[in-house]
Parts: structure tokens; sequence; C-alpha cells
């Protein structure tokens, strides 16, 4: 089976929503906001922010203009390296 690539998929530039999940901390979406400015600064951002059911972990959702496939990897790793995330979806 052929692999298919994601780039030919999606038109670039676009819009990509993130679902980053992490530790419940005030400054969480803060420091998505300013990953998502290092990586795309011509946009203005208002992540969503949803509590987990107990209030231990936060789920913040931030739509980011990406210009390829390894603009989208680039702002993956980005978030990931985020102390306080657990999983970037």
């Amino acid at each position: 089976m052929e692999k298919t690539r994601f780039d030919e998929l999606v038109e670039f530039p676009c819009h990509f929503t993130f679902k980053v999940m992490g530790v419940a901390t005030p400054e969480l979406p803060d420091k998505v906001v300013a990953v998502a400015k290092a990586h795309a600064p011509h946009d203005d951002y208002a992540p969503s922010v949803k509590p987990s059911s107990k209030g231990n972990y936060h789920s913040v959702s931030i739509r980011i203009r990406v210009e390829s496939q390894t603009h989208i990897e680039t702002v993956y790793r980005a978030l990931s390296d985020i102390d306080e995330v657990r999983y970037v979806l």
C-alpha cells in the first residue's frame, strides 16, 4: 500500500488546530500562546481552555496558521517541550 503524504492532502497555508493537554496551571494557556506567536507571529490568538473532570489537567485548543507539514511538526515539537504539557494532538 502506498503511503499518502500529508502535504498532498492539505492545501497550505491553512489554519491547523492543535490540542494541548497539560497540568492545570494558570500559565499553561500563556505558554501555548507564546509558542504560537514564536512560530506564527501574524495572528492574534484566543485559545479555548477546558478543565478535566477532576480539574488536574487542562485541554488548550489553539488555531495556528501553518505554511507546510514541516511547520506543523515544528510547532508540535515546540508545544511538546512546554514542561506542563503531557500530550499534543
